[in-house]
């Protein structure tokens, strides 16, 4: 009798930690479609995407939505989007919640995986590749320093030396109030804005916000990537001001997960392919009609 008990006891233990690890399975993900392979099988691609800029309008069209939208009709899949969010986004995509920290990045847990792949006009940063692995390039950017037009700042004599464009903007924002984004390509820590003694306002709300912050008098100055400037430009024309660059040209690109392989293969595959057959600028252009004029290099032949 007390064999049995024992022998009862030892399976609902090793019950318990089957429980355990398929529990730890299913918050990973891991269960789930991964590559190339398993999401044919399954039918469909899960695009994660946050509203930004015209990236992602919110409205169910952007140019990475169409692009994606056209991504999962090159697989044979349905397409299937689903919003996160910039605090979220990364750890949707690995199964991993991360934030990032002065020496990289710091774990906080497991969470679900909900979605396949991130586009959204995600900046490739260091922090963010120690996580997920970035696609080609799908299109370019840079942080600029953005004011009102009632701002007594000038904007910067532009020379061909980036380094030294980025120290003429610096030293005009001495003991000014800056606007700023913890966590995205926004992060004042990516470009010393300390060292340049500036009064930095962490802003809490979406990126799509800080322009109408800033013409809000939310602070004297922000920081903006290239396309949110653009789109500010023109929704706002006459009433913001480009001051100079804070950063040297970045890459925008799709995330994926580091054991997603095929798929990011696939993928740049698709995006060489559009590009070669003029499908890829018809989109850019549709969303961001100026960008080949401040990007020449990169949108040239495509």
């Amino acid at each position: 009798m007390n064999k049995h008990c024992a022998s009862r006891k030892k399976c609902y233990h090793l019950f318990s930690i089957l429980a355990i690890v398929l529990n730890i399975s299913l918050m990973s993900g891991s269960v789930f479609a991964q590559d190339l392979k398993d999401i044919k099988q399954r039918g469909i691609l899960r695009h994660l995407g946050i509203p930004y800029a015209n990236f992602v309008t919110g409205s169910g069209d952007g140019m990475d939505v169409e692009i994606i939208k056209l991504f999962a009709l090159h697989l044979g899949v349905q397409y299937q989007y689903v919003m996160t969010d910039w605090d979220n986004a990364i750890g949707d995509l690995t199964g991993q919640k991360v934030v990032p920290k002065a020496s990289g990045i710091e774990v906080l847990g497991t969470v679900p995986i909900k979605g396949d792949l991130i586009a959204n006009g995600m900046t490739v940063l260091p922090w963010r590749q120690k996580v997920v692995t970035f696609s080609n390039s799908t299109f370019p950017t840079q942080v600029w320093l953005v004011a009102r037009s009632d701002s007594p700042l000038k904007p910067i004599t532009p020379s061909k030396n980036t380094e030294k464009d980025i120290k003429a903007v610096k030293s005009l924002i001495a003991e000014r109030s800056v606007l700023c984004k913890k966590g995205t390509c926004l992060d004042p820590s990516l470009y010393d804005l300390q060292g340049a003694r500036a009064h930095l306002e962490y802003f809490e709300g979406s990126l799509n916000e800080i322009a109408p912050a800033l013409l809000n008098k939310k602070a004297e100055l922000s920081l903006l990537d290239v396309p949110d400037a653009l789109v500010a430009l023109q929704k706002w024309p006459g009433e913001i001001k480009v001051i100079g660059p804070i950063s040297d040209t970045q890459d925008m690109a799709v995330a994926f997960r580091k054991n997603s392989p095929e798929l990011m293969k696939a993928f740049n595959n698709f995006l060489e392919k559009i590009k070669k057959e003029g499908t890829y600028r018809k989109i850019a252009d549709k969303y961001y009609p100026f960008a080949a004029d401040y990007y020449p290099a990169f949108f040239k032949d495509r």
